[in-house]
């Protein structure tokens, strides 16, 4: 995903929709395959049932917390380095998701002031 320079126009509606789309899919396959990771994992190394693995794993990658115990020494380890990386993966993932939106409005406001410039140095 390309955007515009700074210097050119700011990109059309469709662009910009095309673009909150792309990011979207991408933000959203970051989060499925993190979710897919401790789902398996609650449930091979934390010896959870699917439901509840899928209860754990959604609840760590949204930032809230574990629902049931983890009782075996691996998926001990299991979720301690899956919870470290949900937090990276969840800020990626917004990250990801607002990118287009963010370079819009400080495109539009470096446009806006390049304009405001050449206005005063007429």
């Amino acid at each position: 995903m390309s955007y515009e320079h700074k210097r050119h126009p700011l990109a059309s509606m469709k662009t910009y929709r095309q673009r909150q789309l792309s990011s979207a899919r991408a933000g959203g396959t970051v989060l499925g395959i993190s979710l897919v990771v401790g789902i398996c994992g609650y449930h091979w190394f934390g010896g959870l049932g699917w439901l509840d693995a899928l209860v754990n794993a959604s609840m760590i990658l949204g930032g809230m917390g574990p629902v049931d115990p983890i009782t075996r020494p691996e998926g001990k380890v299991f979720a301690s380095v899956y919870a470290l990386y949900s937090g990276v993966a969840l800020l990626t993932s917004v990250g990801i998701f607002l990118s287009p939106g963010v370079h819009r409005i400080l495109h539009k406001f470096h446009v806006e002031m390049e304009d405001e410039k050449a206005g005063k140095q007429d």
